[in-house]
């Protein structure tokens, strides 16, 4: 297990320096132009086959380790058998409702439920007084 784990970080730390490397090159293919001037100790095209030669390996690497982890944990995980211990063997109980009421007390139904006072009668229809003509509003005379 302790393989793994080495081989988990140096995987990180591979796919961290395949970023880097990535990020720091130009768009067009070109490298980083480290110094301005060509007499330097690395020119711009020296520069991008640097570039170019370390994410190639820092990809196969990336590919490589990735092929090999993923060996390695299922050569880890093959060997185990699926737990049972959880299982259960009797008929299955279901969980008891939160809201209903305890055991022994009946439900309150809409039969047992306090009576409403029963509706009033409808009164007579009450006639109303003849309504008067508005002075204010238009067409009366006074």
């Amino acid at each position: 297990m302790s393989l793994f784990i080495f081989l988990t970080v140096i995987q990180a730390l591979v796919a961290a320096a395949l970023v880097g490397v990535i990020l720091i090159q130009k768009s067009e293919g070109g490298g980083l132009g480290v110094g301005g001037s060509p007499a330097g100790f690395m020119s711009a095209r020296g520069a991008a086959d640097f570039l170019t030669r370390a994410t190639t390996v820092l990809a196969t690497a990336f590919v490589g380790l990735s092929i090999v982890l993923a060996a390695l944990a299922v050569s880890a995980t093959s060997h185990r058998e699926i737990d049972t211990s959880l299982q259960r063997t009797g008929p299955a109980v279901p969980a008891p409702d939160p809201l209903a009421p305890p055991q022994g007390v009946p439900a309150a139904g809409p039969a047992q439920a306090q009576p409403e006072p029963a509706a009033p009668a409808p009164a007579a229809p009450v006639k109303s007084a003849p309504a008067k003509a508005d002075p204010l509003a238009g067409g009366a005379k006074q």
